[in-house]
């Protein structure tokens, strides 16, 4: 998707935070290596960047940065060509940008910088094409949300130059429905205003700067985009894949066996499939089982009578005969009693043993 000609793009990517709100998930796994529809939400994020040329992203790590080194013994996903940047401390979003750009001899190049909990389908192209035709030192890529009040939120002239950056304003207080969407083009002269070797957040400080510098540009945009930072919405980016809202985001190693339910190889659906599904590599759904609007990682049981409803099995997870979990998130190899009911947006951790005939609700469980 790049213009013969055109310049290589590079990106850094933000994967070094501790993945608070999904907990206790992440004691285990870092977020962006939490699967989507069975791939890692770092390796959709660099799947996308390849679409639109980006020929390297450096990964911009600071906690549990082994799971991501080990993840890519190549070096590479797809023809995205990966470096690394270990934060020896927390230095915060510019800090951590900084110190990945100078790590990956970067400060005197174009960049573009995207969070890694982040998953959109917004036009790269667009974005860098804007950022060239205004000028500035830097470029947001703004998104419209209901409430913007947990989102630093941009206001902006009619030709894109940002007025006012204003980070978490108070319900009711934001001067639009429109929020920093995670995804900037940084030049040389925005790295540049970014201090070494300490905290620095580019929201707060960085960005306020440039504002007044009538440097920093941005650009809205209606295309698809999530932050998976809360059980909500990391379940709602699954099933947005299923139900083909992302169109480019493909299943590769599923056979699609009927309209909306996907099957890897070896998965056995011998129970009953109600709305869409994606049944993980060697997982089973027994005979009297029922599974609704669901992703079942590699895997996972679910013995007869169970009943599984808008929710995200993690590989190798066991649901008990008879057992209920709906709007819910099971961690890897965790066991669900006989007869539990896991409901309201339960996180079980990874290999946490549920007992029989439990009753959680809105629950945060782990080993």
């Amino acid at each position: 998707m790049t213009t013969p000609g055109a310049r290589p793009l590079q990106a850094l990517v933000l994967v070094g935070g501790q993945g608070t709100r999904l907990r206790p998930l992440t004691y285990d796994i870092p977020k962006p290596m939490l699967p989507i529809a069975g791939r890692p939400i770092i390796v959709r994020i660099l799947e996308w960047l390849g679409r639109y040329g980006v020929t390297r992203a450096v990964l911009s790590l600071g906690y549990r940065p082994e799971p991501f080194i080990a993840a890519f013994p190549s070096g590479r996903v797809g023809a995205v060509e990966l470096a690394y940047a270990v934060e020896p401390e927390p230095l915060d979003t510019a800090g951590a940008i900084r110190f990945a750009a100078e790590q990956a001899g970067l400060l005197g190049e174009r960049v573009v910088v995207v969070n890694g909990d982040v998953l959109t389908d917004l036009d790269l192209r667009e974005l860098v094409s804007f950022h060239d035709v205004h000028g500035g030192s830097a470029t947001i890529a703004l998104t419209p949300v209901e409430d913007p009040s947990a989102y630093g939120v941009v206001s902006s002239t009619a030709e894109g130059r940002v007025l006012a950056f204003i980070e978490k304003p108070p319900a009711g207080m934001a001067p639009s429905n429109l929020i920093n969407a995670g995804t900037y083009v940084l030049e040389p002269a925005a790295l540049a205003e970014i201090p070494g070797e300490r905290r620095v957040s580019i929201e707060r400080e960085i960005f306020p700067r440039l504002v007044a510098q009538g440097q920093l540009f941005a650009m809205a945009s209606p295309a698809y985009w999530i932050d998976t930072g809360t059980p909500e919405r990391y379940r709602q980016a699954q099933f947005d894949v299923l139900c083909g809202s992302r169109p480019e985001v493909h299943l590769p190693e599923a056979t699609e066996t009927q309209p909306g339910v996907y099957l890897e190889a070896g998965a056995r659906l011998l129970g009953e499939v109600r709305g869409r599904l994606l049944l993980g590599q060697g997982a089973v759904v027994a005979e009297g089982a029922c599974v609704t609007d669901s992703l079942l990682g590699a895997g996972v049981q679910v013995a007869r009578g169970a009943s599984i409803s808008d929710s995200v099995l993690l590989s190798g997870a066991a649901i008990g005969a008879g057992a209920l979990v709906s709007c819910s998130i099971i961690g890897p190899d965790a066991v669900i009693g006989e007869g539990a009911v896991i409901s309201g947006d339960t996180i079980i951790g990874a290999k946490t043993i549920v007992a029989p005939r439990a009753r959680l609700d809105g629950a945060r469980l782990t080993r």
